[in-house]
C-alpha cells in the first residue's frame, strides 16, 4: 500500500503540475481504471504477451538481467552508498529492477497506461510540457582554474553557471529526497568496453525513469559488480521539484538540468523528459573521452559490423537515414546513436536504443516495429479505444513521441556491442537543393570538412514557418553534445583514419532533378544500392569524377544505379538553374565553415 500509495502522489504531482495534455477527466478516469483492474489480472495479461514475444537469441534479454535489489531500513541509504550524497532520508531503496518488477511497479504506482502494443504490452509515459530536451536550460559549472574551465567550447549550448547555484540546487534536490519513503537507484556503465566504459549513478522518484536508463545504458551482469560499485558520475533526477529562485540564479527558466564536473554530480529539475538522462551523459562522454590517455574518440552515429568483422558507421542528422540504414539484413547492429573510438575499436555507448515514433508502421520501420514489446518503454504516444492502441500517425501530444527498448529487441544484434577500426565512415545528408549526389567519395581533408560541417537540409513542413529548404549544419554531426570545440573531435578523427585507412563517403538521400517542390526524392533504393557499393568494396573500382564546385569525387558509373542520377546536374531541366543552385549552396557552406577559419592543427577551410 505505501508503494501504491507514494506512487500515486508521485504521478498526480507529474500530471497536474507537468502534463498539460492529461486533463483531470483523464487522470480520474485512469485511476479508476488502475484501481478496478486487479494484479492478477494485469499479471496474467503480462505473462501472455512475454510468451507471445519473439525469440531473443541465445544472448542477453529480460530473464538475464537480474541483479535487483530491494534495501530497507533506516540503513538502507548507507547501504546503498547514497549517505555519501547527503540522502539519508528513503528507508526503501529499489536497486537495478528486473524488467518484471519495473513493470509492475509503474503500474502500481500508476505511473501511465499499459498499451495495447501489437507484439505485447507495453508501459506508456506522458512528460507534460517538455516532450524533447530543453536545451536553454542546460548548464555546466565553470569551476575557476579546473581542467573543464579550460577546456570546454563555451557557447549557447555549454553555458556557464557558478558552483554556488550548483550547491544551491544540488542541496534542494537532496533536501527534497529526504522526505520520501522510497525511491529508485540504478547503477549502469555508458560504454560497452570495460577498458574504456564509465560508472553512471541515476537516483530516481519513478520507477518508469529507471526503466527508461535500464533500457539505454549498458546494464551490469552481476550481484558483485553492484557490490564493488563507485560511479565515476551520479545523476540526481529531481523532476517533480522547480527552481522558484531561477531568476536570482541567472537560469533561463524553473527547469534546470546542471553538471558539475569536477564533482562528479548532476542535478534534474523540472523536466520529466527521459531523454534528459540519455543525452546528458553523452555529453560527459564527449567531454571525458578526447582527453583521456590516449586519445578516443566519442560519436554521434550508428555502427554496424559485417560477417567478416568489417565496421561501418553512419555519421547523420534527424531525417537523413541513420537508423533506417544502419539496420541491415546481412550486417549486425552494433548501435544506433553512440559510439566511441578507443585503441581496439569501436563500441556502442548504450545498451538500447530511443527512437522516433511519429508516422511508425511495420512496413517503414519493421524493426523498431517490432522492437514495442513488453520491456520496451513508450513516451508522449496517443492511445486508442478501450484497449489503449497506440496510434504513432496522431502527434496531437508531440511530432517527438518515442520508445526505449534494449537492444536485444533488435533481432541479429552485435551481442558484444564492440568490434574492431572501421573499415567505411558514411556522412548521411538529404540534400533538399537538389544538388548533391546520391554518392561522393572524400579524402582525408574532405572528410574532416565535411564533418565539421554536419549538412543536412529542412524541408516544408518540418517546422513552422519552413516553405523552402533551409540548410542546416550541425558540427560533427551533433553539435548540441559536444562539449569541446569541434576541432577536437575533427583532429581525432583525421589521426585515427590515417592509422587505421579507413574509407569516407558522402550518401545523400534528397533530391534530384530540382530542388524540393520541383524535384523528386532519390529513391531507397538507390540510396541502399550506394551503400551497398561502399561496404562491399566494389565502388573502390569505378572511375570517378571530380564536382567542380565541391571536389570530391562522384562515380560515373555504379551498379544498379541510374548514371543520370550520378551525373546530378543532368538530371535537371535547366543546368543553368542547377549551376546557381550549386553555387548558392556552396556559399553556405563557406559561410559557415568561417567559424574553423585558422582553428585547431589544421585549416580544412580550402578542403570545401
Amino acid at each position: 500500500r505505501k508503494v501504491a500509495g507514494h506512487g500515486v502522489r508521485a504521478a498526480g504531482k507529474a500530471f497536474s503540475t507537468q502534463a498539460s495534455v492529461f486533463t483531470p477527466y483523464v487522470i480520474e478516469k485512469q485511476q479508476v481504471e488502475a484501481r478496478k483492474n486487479s494484479y492478477q489480472r494485469q499479471f496474467k495479461a503480462f505473462k501472455s504477451t512475454v510468451a507471445a514475444s519473439p525469440p531473443q537469441g541465445s544472448g542477453e534479454s529480460r530473464d538475464t538481467y537480474n541483479v535487483a535489489q530491494h534495501v530497507k531500513g533506516t540503513d538502507a541509504c548507507a547501504k546503498v552508498g547514497l549517505d555519501s550524497l547527503g540522502i539519508t532520508g528513503p528507508t526503501t531503496l529499489h536497486r537495478n529492477l528486473t524488467f518484471q518488477e519495473l513493470f509492475e511497479h509503474e503500474q502500481a504506482n500508476n505511473e501511465g497506461k499499459v498499451a495495447a502494443a501489437k507484439n505485447g504490452e507495453t508501459f506508456t509515459v506522458y512528460t507534460g510540457k517538455y516532450t524533447g530536451r530543453s536545451p536553454k536550460d542546460k548548464w555546466v559549472v565553470y569551476n575557476e582554474g579546473s581542467q573543464s574551465a579550460e577546456n570546454i567550447d563555451w557557447n549557447d549550448i555549454n553555458r556557464a553557471t557558478t558552483p554556488e547555484v550548483f550547491d544551491e540546487l544540488y542541496d534542494k534536490a537532496v533536501a527534497h529526497f529526504n522526505t520520501l519513503e522510497k525511491a529508485y537507484v540504478f547503477d549502469c556503465y555508458c560504454g560497452a568496453s570495460p577498458k574504456s566504459r564509465k560508472k553512471i549513478r541515476f537516483v530516481h522518484e519513478m520507477a518508469w525513469q529507471q526503466h527508461f536508463v535500464s533500457n539505454m545504458f549498458i546494464r551490469p551482469h552481476t550481484q558483485e559488480e553492484l557490490e564493488n560499485f563507485e560511479p565515476d558520475f551520479t545523476v540526481i533526477n529531481c523532476c517533480s521539484q522547480v527552481d522558484e529562485d531561477w531568476e536570482r540564479h541567472n537560469l533561463n527558466s524553473e527547469t534546470a538540468v546542471v553538471f558539475n564536473i569536477e564533482k562528479g554530480k548532476a542535478v534534474i529539475f523540472g523536466t520529466w523528459y527521459g531523454g534528459e538522462n540519455k543525452k546528458g551523459i553523452f555529453s560527459l562522454m564527449n567531454y571525458w573521452l578526447p582527453l583521456a590517455d590516449p586519445p578516443q574518440l566519442p560519436m554521434h552515429c550508428s555502427a554496424n559490423v559485417g560477417k567478416d568483422g568489417d565496421v561501418a558507421l553512419f555519421f547523420g542528422l534527424s531525417g537523413t537515414g541513420k537508423t533506417t540504414l544502419s539496420a541491415d539484413p546481412h550486417r549486425a547492429l552494433i548501435g544506433d546513436d553512440e559510439h566511441g573510438w578507443d585503441e581496439d575499436g569501436i563500441y556502442n555507448f548504450e545498451g538500447g536504443c530511443y527512437a522516433k515514433t511519429i508516422n511508425l508502421s511495420e512496413e517503414t520501420e519493421p524493426d523498431i516495429y517490432h522492437a514495442i514489446r513488453t520491456d520496451a518503454l513508450l513516451e508522449n504516444v496517443v492511445l486508442t479505444g478501450d484497449n489503449n492502441v497506440p496510434d504513432y500517425f496522431d502527434t496531437s501530444i508531440t511530432e517527438n513521441g518515442r520508445v526505449s527498448y534494449p537492444i536485444f529487441h533488435i533481432p541479429g544484434y552485435h551481442e558484444k556491442q564492440m568490434a574492431g577500426h572501421p573499415e567505411n565512415i558514411i556522412f548521411l545528408s538529404c540534400d533538399a537543393f537538389g544538388v548533391l549526389p546520391p554518392v561522393a567519395k572524400l579524402s582525408a581533408e574532405q572528410a574532416m570538412y565535411h564533418f565539421m560541417s554536419g549538412y543536412t537540409a529542412k524541408v516544408a513542413g518540418t517546422e513552422r514557418g519552413i516553405t523552402e529548404p533551409v540548410a542546416t549544419f550541425s558540427t560533427c554531426f551533433g553539435a548540441a553534445f559536444m562539449t569541446l570545440h569541434p576541432t577536437v573531435y575533427a583532429e581525432l578523427l583525421a589521426k585515427k583514419m590515417e592509422k587505421h585507412g579507413t574509407h569516407t563517403y558522402l550518401v545523400n538521400s534528397g533530391w534530384a532533378g530540382g530542388p524540393y517542390g520541383e524535384g523528386k526524392r532519390m529513391s531507397i533504393k538507390t540510396t541502399r544500392t550506394c551503400i551497398d557499393a561502399i561496404l562491399d568494396g566494389s565502388i573502390q573500382h569505378t572511375e570517378f569524377k571530380q564536382d567542380p564546385i565541391f571536389g570530391f569525387d562522384v562515380p560515373v558509373a555504379l551498379d544498379g544505379v541510374d548514371p543520370a542520377v550520378l551525373d546530378i546536374k543532368s538530371t535537371w531541366a535547366d543546368p543553368d538553374k542547377y549551376d546557381a543552385q550549386a553555387k548558392k549552396l556552396g556559399q553556405m557552406f563557406i559561410e559557415n565553415f568561417k567559424q574553423y577559419e585558422g582553428k585547431g592543427e589544421v585549416d580544412y577551410t580550402k578542403f570545401g
